[in-house]
């Protein structure tokens, strides 16, 4: 069997790379990797956090950039070049994640929560990336 890559994480551009990382830790519920619970922006390697789950597998990364062009979609000036699906298993799941994620600083793009196959709403998180959570 050959060997192939595999999947670290996912690497997010962010100017405010703390202010991110927090939003998806309380949004899914993730723990910091070892060592960067204390991290401050301004201090040496501050520019990286990683974001694992419960058994300490990575799952996102976050990067330092001085400049982020948020994205315009559904307008394509400047398209979502990446985005994030996250799914809850009904939809009083989806109302309940929906509320919680406006509180931590998201900004409703759209809501297609009237589809009857696949209610879904879309976000922004605070550096402008875009999200969708839905029912799977």
């Amino acid at each position: 069997m050959a060997d192939f890559p595999q999947l670290l994480h996912t690497v997010v551009d962010t100017p405010d790379v703390r202010g991110l990382a927090e939003f998806y830790r309380q949004l899914l519920g993730l723990r910091y990797r070892p060592g960067d619970e204390a991290w401050t922006q301004g201090e040496e390697g501050a520019d990286w956090l990683v974001l694992t789950d419960e058994h300490g597998r990575r799952l996102l990364a976050f990067q330092y950039v001085e400049v982020l062009e948020r994205t315009t979609w559904p307008e394509p000036d400047v398209p979502m070049q990446l985005h994030l699906d996250f799914t809850v298993p009904d939809r009083a799941t989806l109302e309940k994640q929906h509320s919680r994620a406006l509180a931590l600083g998201a900004e409703l793009l759209f809501d297609r929560t009237t589809d009857p196959d696949e209610p879904l709403y879309v976000y922004a998180d605070p550096a402008g990336h875009p999200f969708c959570i839905f029912v799977r």
